[in-house]
């Protein structure tokens, strides 16, 4: 059973492109299903039947597993079936009528412009990894890519001049997304003094943003830098990886832009994922009513 569990992690890598991390838990969640199916004496995946995938998926409700969880471990026995099924390697989907738990939906945090001004201006510019963490905030705000998509960028992959960069999104899919002058600015600022100080001269490749070390930069790694700013900001709000991002997304939607072109520059493969947004708006011109009218 093993072996077509790797057969699929394969065909998800080769095939439709997916990223490392999306990989990893793929195959985390379906070992954990391949082991409860010996667990109850089945040999090979043609004896496992819906009922043993809903005793498995009870066992994770009943060691405390969170419904986003549960949900994940369906979408990822779905799809594993349906590559078997389309193998020829099973004659029935035993996961065709299952159904996710329907999930609460969470609104994403985000900053206001106000406390995005005090994120931002805490780095210090005279020195090269606060010029360097002053260009990825910039960089991230400027332009709502994911944390990963940022770690990932190479110079070559900028142009400041022409005002955007290229990026690589889920899928390997491309986008070119605008950059703004003021972000422009302190990449310059940063390439052209600060990344080679940072690393007094150890550069091991073209990454846009590295490490003392002159290593790509980590998500971890930006994760850390920014909780540091934030509370050196004094900011009290929780601080994520796409903090920044959703950020982006709702200042455009309150100032005007459309929600297709906001779902472009996200990389958004679904107009629903970038509606979201469009809540947080609300909420936002509901606070504008209730503080501003008279009679609210």
């Amino acid at each position: 059973m093993e072996r077509w569990l790797e057969e699929f992690i394969h065909y998800l890598a080769v095939e439709r492109g997916l990223a490392q991390n999306t990989l990893a838990s793929y195959r985390i969640d379906l070992s954990q299903y391949l082991s409860h199916l010996k667990k109850q004496g089945a040999s090979s995946l043609n004896q496992a039947d819906r009922n043993q995938i809903l005793s498995h998926l009870y066992k994770l409700q009943k060691s405390g597993k969170a419904p986003a969880t549960i949900s994940r471990h369906i979408a990822a026995l779905k799809h594993f079936y349906r590559f078997l099924l389309a193998e020829g390697l099973i004659s029935e989907d035993p996961t065709a009528t299952l159904e996710a738990p329907k999930l609460a939906q969470r609104l994403p945090k985000i900053l206001s412009t106000a406390e995005v001004e005090i994120l931002l201006s805490q780095p210090q510019l005279a020195d090269p990894a606060g010029m360097r963490d002053k260009a990825m905030l910039e960089l991230i705000y400027a332009t709502g890519i994911r944390v990963s998509e940022m770690v990932a960028l190479d110079i070559e992959h900028i142009q400041l001049d022409m005002g955007y960069i290229r990026c690589f999104g889920k899928g390997s899919k491309e986008r070119i997304i605008p950059l703004g002058s003021v972000a422009a600015h302190y990449v310059r600022e940063y390439l052209a003094w600060a990344r080679v100080r940072l690393t007094k001269g150890k550069l091991e490749h073209q990454a846009l943003f590295v490490n003392v070390q002159g290593k790509r930069l980590t998500r971890q790694g930006f994760w850390k830098i920014t909780k540091k700013y934030a509370r050196e900001g004094k900011i009290n709000k929780p601080i994520t990886p796409h903090t920044l991002r959703h950020s982006f997304a709702t200042h455009l939607l309150e100032n005007g832009a459309d929600l297709r072109s906001v779902q472009e520059m996200l990389g958004h493969a679904d107009i629903s994922t970038t509606q979201i947004y469009t809540h947080l708006t609300k909420i936002r011109l509901k606070e504008v009513y209730t503080q501003s009218h008279p009679r609210a």
